[in-house]
């Protein structure tokens, strides 16, 4: 199978990929509130339990369970292992936290997905688009404000789980051409849910609510979604295209931040994050060209301005 480096199938690639990312948002959403009151294994156990199911249903839109085939299990291993570490990673971070917090420094793993893809995937990165990324760097460094109260276990725990994600990202890439995306998305689910069973075996268990049920059921939906759109987009476009556009997430973590958590961001959070958003746009219109990225910024307002509305409707309400 050819990958698509035409305009459209670029296009095509960025809708995935903002689907993913949304879906991601609202996962580390239900992550943030369930891990109030649950261990960190025993939220992944029963998210990926839960988004395991999902695909499993979904198995008929993807070529049925056929599609799970496959003679690269060394690969599978491999993306099983690093899909631990970017769960159990982020989760641990985002628990000690603010959202925004988590959101940026995890939101290192796009620079290095461009990074990594010109060695490993031998990509094309032009000198604009690395200048846009250092911008974009230079803006998670804004927000972020690196001192002693920086480097945490849970910065470092955050970091790890963006290396981890950069290389899933990568992968996904190097078998797009023999492995479906479906295979791709589920196997990543069924190890780190292995690898959690083990480990809450010695840990109490809470009950979750109803609430906490609905959470879950959110996560495990969301979980989903995110790898549908994220493994798509990435079959679709090289890394250093998509890569930077991930950063848009930052905007819907802060609204999310301010409207339910309370977490106020400071001139430099806001400085931060137009800095970011601004580069991504930037590489999306070298690559895509003038008329698609107009497109896309439309769509991306839209949606950002409508879920404001919505949101802020929610709590006069």
């Amino acid at each position: 199978m050819q990958k698509d480096t035409n305009p459209t199938g670029t296009g095509r690639a960025i809708a995935f990929l903002m689907f993913g990312v949304s879906a991601g948002l609202g996962l580390d959403l239900c992550a943030k509130a369930l891990l109030e009151t649950h261990s960190l294994s025993q939220f992944i156990l029963v998210r990926s339990l839960i988004g395991l199911v999902m695909f499993l249903m979904l198995a008929p839109g993807f070529g049925g369970l056929k599609s799970l085939h496959t003679r690269r299990w060394p690969w599978h291993v491999l993306r099983t292992l690093l899909a631990a570490g970017s769960m159990y990673g982020f989760f641990y971070g985002l628990a000690r936290m603010p959202l925004v917090n988590a959101l940026t420094l995890a939101f290192t793993a796009p620079l290095m997905v461009t990074a990594l893809s010109v060695p490993l995937l031998g990509d094309k990165v032009g000198w604009r688009r690395w200048l846009a990324v250092s911008v974009g760097f230079a803006g998670v460094l804004l927000i972020v404000r690196p001192g002693i109260e920086g480097f945490s276990l849970a910065s470092f725990a955050v970091l790890f789980a963006g290396l981890c994600y950069a290389l899933l990202a990568i992968t996904a890439r190097k078998l797009a051409d023999t492995e479906s995306s479906y295979s791709l998305s589920v196997y990543v689910i069924a190890g780190p849910l292995a690898i959690a069973a083990v480990a809450s075996i010695n840990e109490p268990w809470i009950a979750p609510d109803t609430l906490g049920w609905l959470l879950f059921v959110g996560a495990g939906a969301c979980s989903a979604c995110a790898w549908i759109g994220i493994v798509g987009a990435y079959r679709r476009a090289p890394p250093a295209v998509l890569a930077p556009l991930e950063y848009t997430a930052i905007v819907g973590g802060t609204i999310a931040g301010i409207l339910i958590w309370n977490e106020q961001p400071d001139t430099w959070v806001i400085a931060g994050a137009a800095v970011i958003t601004a580069s991504g746009i930037f590489v999306a219109y070298r690559e895509v060209g003038a008329a698609t990225s107009v497109k896309y910024l439309r769509a991306v307002t839209t949606s950002i301005s409508s879920t404001i509305s919505k949101r802020l409707g929610r709590r006069q309400a």
